[in-house]
């Protein structure tokens, strides 16, 4: 058994960040799945949203955030957000962060524009903004002696006394083929998103929900997993895995086409290119069937090759590898899977409802995005809840570790072939692709449900006789999700920011959360 005041589970920003504040005054112990690099925070391109020029203000990045929202956010959670964020960037910037500033100012952050956003407020480093930051925050993290990493250490459950207590999480060693204790005062998830459950995604390989399912399984609430953002843009190539185009391309100008040249985004919204992301990857799903086409282009033709060299070295220099120069061609794009808004149901701290388990980033469901996520609003969450849960957990650290005896991990061994059971992963992302993605139907959801159900219990009966492997842990959460997602889609009967179903067309004049696995919610 490894014991430690913290255990933090997810490598990202909000991950990261927590630690660091953690070990301020306590001992943690931070698990990853893979490397400490292998999170979305590493690929996210665009920025962070945050409020640092003059003519900018709180009450319109607020506002803005909002109305992205669909009517779904929680005000005074958006709020609280947008008011803490200079003082959270500040301390990114303490850490060794470098945003980039601007050519004829270096005081002064170049601040991009992004799609939803009514003023420039995107604070970036280049286009490698998440690899900046998560740089920077692994840096910090490997010279602080007070946080032990272990990579390669996906976690399986958590483990939930008969008071609702989380005392830690039963976790696979897989370079030893060995399943650790991992006990804590304080469980942290942070464990990123879900996008790995559909075919077309711009997330990395570790995207499969495993914090979600894991809360899930524990009797976390979980809420709003039917809210799942398509970023518009990523690169079409069947060459450039999950390579994603920056919503920070369409802020300085580019144009959505279709094959024939043509422009369309001025019949699906005034705001043009420059429309909630919602808006954006349904027009071009719309476009995409009705023209029977693969893919439309993004046209930034119009800026100078010195210009785009400057601001998207990262994105030029991918494009170009595939034979595409973004100052003469037009870029094929496709909508992905990018981003859940739905998750564990958090409170204003981070809290959920199983005590001392706390959730953050994308993995929680703070009623931050709402129905839609306001493009770079995601890293800032990451690190205002990292604050939010250090201040709150304070309390807990003079309880005494809870009694775990009478808690053991009991699995099968099996010499079955696991490879057999890969078709399952492959079925999983096609049903949620074809009918969990970013039109719905109420017969779509029906066969999705039908065929769910079905694998669902094939996987978990494989699960519990199969001998653990990474393969099994993230097979079996990602049946978990696409089951929240349809679980929670059929029980909307409206269509709302990301959720569109054709059966029910109109928002209802009251917005509500979905939620699952009620229990002694807040």
């Amino acid at each position: 058994m490894i014991k430690s005041d913290y255990l933090i589970i997810g490598s990202g920003i909000a991950g990261l960040s927590l630690a660091l504040k953690a070990a301020q005054n306590s001992t943690v112990s931070l698990i990853t799945k893979k490397k400490l690099f292998d999170s979305s925070t590493g690929k996210a391109q665009g920025g962070i949203a945050c409020v640092m020029d003059k003519h900018d203000s709180f009450k319109e990045h607020v506002q803005d955030t909002l109305v992205s929202g669909a009517g779904l956010c929680n005000k005074n959670m958006v709020k609280k957000m947008v008011s803490e964020a200079p003082a959270r960037l500040n301390e990114l910037i303490n850490l060794g962060v470098k945003f980039t500033k601007k050519e004829n100012n270096q005081d002064e952050f170049d601040l991009g524009l992004e799609g939803g956003h009514s003023k420039r407020r995107i604070l970036h480093a280049a286009d490698l903004t998440g690899n900046e930051i998560e740089n920077v925050l692994i840096k910090n993290v490997l010279k602080n002696k007070n946080i032990t990493v272990f990579e390669n250490h996906p976690a399986i459950d958590l483990i939930i006394n008969k008071d609702n207590i989380c005392a830690g999480a039963y976790v696979f060693i897989s370079k030893k083929n060995y399943i650790e204790t991992f006990q804590a005062k304080i469980v942290a998830l942070a464990c990123g998103g879900a996008s790995k459950t559909y075919l077309y995604t711009s997330n990395p390989d570790v995207a499969t929900g495993d914090g979600i399912a894991m809360a899930y399984r524990a009797g976390a609430a979980i809420a709003n997993m039917e809210f799942v953002q398509f970023h518009p843009t990523c690169l079409y190539n069947k060459e450039a895995k999950s390579f994603l185009i920056s919503e920070a391309v369409r802020g300085e100008g580019a144009i959505l086409r279709s094959k024939g040249g043509n422009q369309f985004m001025d019949k699906y919204s005034t705001k043009k290119e420059l429309a909630p992301r919602d808006i954006v990857a349904r027009a071009i799903d719309r476009e995409l069937k009705t023209r029977r086409e693969d893919y439309v282009y993004l046209d930034i033709t119009s800026k100078s090759r010195s210009f785009l060299m400057k601001r998207f070295p990262n994105i030029y220099a991918k494009c170009l590898e595939y034979g595409i120069d973004m100052a003469k061609d037009m870029i094929p794009v496709i909508p992905a899977a990018h981003f859940f808004c739905g998750g564990v149901k958090i409170d204003v701290n981070g809290r959920t409802n199983i005590k001392n388990l706390y959730a953050l980033g994308e993995t929680s469901y703070s009623g931050i995005h709402g129905a839609n996520r306001l493009a770079s609003n995601s890293l800032l969450e990451g690190i205002v809840y990292a604050d939010r849960v250090y201040n709150d957990s304070l309390y807990y650290l003079n309880e005494k570790y809870c009694n775990l005896k009478d808690f053991s991990y009991k699995y099968k061994s099996s010499k079955k072939n696991a490879l057999i059971y890969m078709q399952e992963w492959e079925e999983i992302r096609r049903t949620s692709w074809n009918y969990l993605s970013i039109v719905r139907s109420n017969e779509k959801l029906i066969k999705a449900k039908k065929r769910i159900d079905i694998l669902k219990s094939e996987i978990n009966t494989f699960f519990e006789c199969s001998s653990i492997t990474i393969e099994n842990i993230e097979l079996r959460n990602i049946v978990c999700i696409a089951d929240l997602i349809v679980n929670s889609a059929m029980q909307r009967k409206e269509s709302r920011g990301l959720h569109y179903n054709i059966d029910y067309p109109k928002m209802l004049p009251t917005a509500k959360d979905t939620i699952l696995n009620i229990r002694d919610t807040f």
